[in-house]
């Protein structure tokens, strides 16, 4: 992947969480000159196993060769449903950039709690590992764990596709369209202003 190609194409993934059984991740297909060129939709458990099969199942629903890089916003979605980079990374070939946006003392705690005869998922979120923190341009602070990918790339990557904020863009776009499909099922499919 050439990182300083003007028309490098990343996948943005956020979820809605609505607090049902079933949460809804988006998928936004945007270029590097933060031209949106695509859209994908799935749903995964709340509280459950399958969120790195939720988002490989999104990737291969959108069949497209042109997409160079997966950005995913947070591992840990639906209710400690934990995403593993690395397993999207091997199974999508992709490299794969997760961004979270606060520091943060862990979740080892939080998953004990809720979920205690359940450890391996604590262990998936062990695996994770630690997040490494990125300056962006606009004066915030990312934190991302890069895969398939090296560290300066991956802050290249995010600064470029960051405008303004902490957010990159594929991510901010991402997260607006799954609300906006939670709130317009909610809403019995129009979506209010």
């Amino acid at each position: 992947m050439h990182a300083a190609k003007p028309g490098l194409r990343a996948l943005g993934i956020a979820e809605s969480y609505s607090g049902r059984e079933q949460s809804t991740l988006a998928g936004v297909v945007m270029r590097k000159d933060l031209l949106i060129d695509g859209a994908a939709f799935t749903r995964v458990t709340v509280g459950g196993s399958d969120a790195t099969d939720a988002v490989v199942r999104l990737v291969a629903g959108l069949a497209r060769r042109d997409i160079n890089l997966l950005m995913i916003s947070g591992c840990v979605i639906a209710w400690y449903n934990i995403i593993d980079p690395g397993a999207v990374q091997e199974a999508t070939g992709l490299p794969v950039i997760v961004a979270t946006y606060e520091e943060s003392e862990g979740l080892a705690d939080d998953i004990r709690h809720h979920f205690p005869d359940d450890p391996d998922r604590l262990a998936a979120y062990r695996r994770l590992g630690d997040r490494t923190p990125v300056r962006l341009h606009t004066g915030y602070t990312l934190f991302i764990r890069p895969c398939g990918i090296s560290p300066s790339d991956a802050a290249r990557l995010c600064n470029d596709f960051t405008h303004e904020g902490r957010v990159p863009e594929p991510l901010r776009v991402a997260r607006l369209v799954a609300r906006g499909v939670v709130r317009s099922a909610l809403c019995g499919g129009v979506v209010s202003p």
